[in-house]
């Protein structure tokens, strides 16, 4: 169990930093029940500042084992209605929103059918919380990591929830001596490297490594962003803690070659997908191969009519804060912070620029990382010229 004060400083980081919750919202929480500690912290930290009301919603994997097991097909992508008045709501009242990862189950899907885990979701609401978030901009919100004994086995093969608080901590900055100030900084720094990379108006990115060569052209309209998202009333906010990336959004059609995953990544809860390497022709996956979950990302491609392109292309070198920790964490929110990745299926606006369209519409959005030491990273001009980028992991481009 962590420290009392760990919890408190964690609290007040995510809703100062991570939501920047106002005075008089509402803040909806998602977790899991062995998140409770952090949880009651986090509700303490909001209604200091301000909150109105602090709504919780635990989840429990084992009981969507049963379902993804037991209940109809038509079931398996079906909306409670109430899920969509509560998202209303959400959008009506301006909320704010949370979610805490650090699966306590992640084998909970084990022996399941593949197609049968992608396809368990709740379809509707999907799509509806992603106009609230992406598009209408109604809701500030975040994603922040508690660790679980079940999660710290999956890292290190023991249940060392101890070492991976250290880890969690050191990751998002819990141990500078000013947590606030320390991300000020940060956000800043990441502003900078997406700054630049928007001057130089680069026409496609190349990677090129042990088992990749692939070309992600961009639209005229795409724009590096990082750290910051800002609201419909102009509230800024992080949405990852931890977050080290610059992010763009590039053309769905326009990207060719083939592309080997260089960590392994969990697409859904409980599911890992190890050695993914997939084919691209004219912006569309048309070969899936793995050493492990081959079938549920050809489920997810195949429920989703647009996840077959990409939706983002994001940047990271091998200093960042969660790169350094050299370790898997078997968890979004954090291995895509230690490599360069992209993503399949729904493009961030934040990555074009101010109401600009273009990019792919889906309802999936999975990321998966593709960058490394061995991965040389390149910017090309309208013209063909080539620029250094990212070399054996470092951030070379001036």
């Amino acid at each position: 169990m962590p420290s009392e004060d760990l919890l408190r400083r964690y609290a007040e980081l995510v809703v100062r930093v991570g939501l920047n919750l106002g005075e008089g919202q509402d803040l909806h929480l998602g977790c899991f029940v062995e998140q409770s500690p952090l949880v009651r912290a986090i509700a303490k930290a909001a209604y200091e500042a301000g909150a109105r009301r602090v709504d919780v919603f635990y989840s429990d994997p084992l009981v969507q084992r049963e379902t993804i097991a037991h209940a109809a097909d038509e079931v398996l992508e079906w909306t409670p209605p109430w899920l969509l008045t509560r998202l209303e709501y959400m959008n009506d009242r301006h909320a704010a929103l949370l979610g805490l990862s650090g699966n306590p189950y992640p084998d909970a899907f084990a022996g399941l059918d593949g197609d049968r885990v992608a396809r368990a979701r709740t379809k509707e609401a999907n799509r509806r919380s992603m106009e609230i978030v992406f598009h209408e901009q109604t809701v500030n919100w975040c994603g922040v990591a508690c660790p679980t004994e079940g999660w710290a086995e999956r890292v290190f093969g023991e249940p060392n929830v101890e070492r991976l608080w250290e880890l969690v901590a050191h990751a998002v900055r819990l141990d500078e001596s000013d947590p606030v100030a320390a991300w000020s900084d940060h956000v800043a720094r990441l502003n900078a490297r997406a700054q630049v990379l928007n001057e130089r108006r680069f026409d496609a990115i190349t990677f090129r490594g042990p088992g990749t060569d692939l070309k992600v052209g961009l639209l005229p309209v795409s724009r590096w962003a990082a750290a910051e998202h800002e609201t419909v009333d102009g509230r800024r906010y992080v949405p990852n803690l931890p977050t080290e990336e610059v992010f763009t959004t590039p053309d769905p059609a326009r990207t060719e070659g083939v592309v080997r995953a260089t960590r392994p990544f969990a697409p859904l809860p409980s599911v890992v997908v190890e050695g993914l390497e997939l084919r691209f022709e004219a912006g569309r996956i048309v070969e899936v191969r793995a050493e492990r979950g081959a079938d549920v990302v050809r489920g997810q491609l195949e429920s989703d009519e647009g996840a077959c392109r990409l939706g983002e292309l994001a940047l990271v070198d091998g200093d960042s804060r969660v790169g350094e920790l050299d370790t898997i964490f078997y968890d979004v929110l954090f291995d895509e912070n230690a490599a360069p990745h992209i993503a399949y299926g729904f493009a961030l606006p934040e990555g074009l620029e101010p109401g600009a369209d273009g990019g792919n519409q889906a309802e999936t959005h999975t990321d998966f990382m593709i960058g490394g030491a061995e991965v040389d990273v390149d910017g090309v001009g309208a013209d063909g010229t080539e620029v250094a980028i990212l070399r054996g992991g470092d951030w070379v481009l001036a």
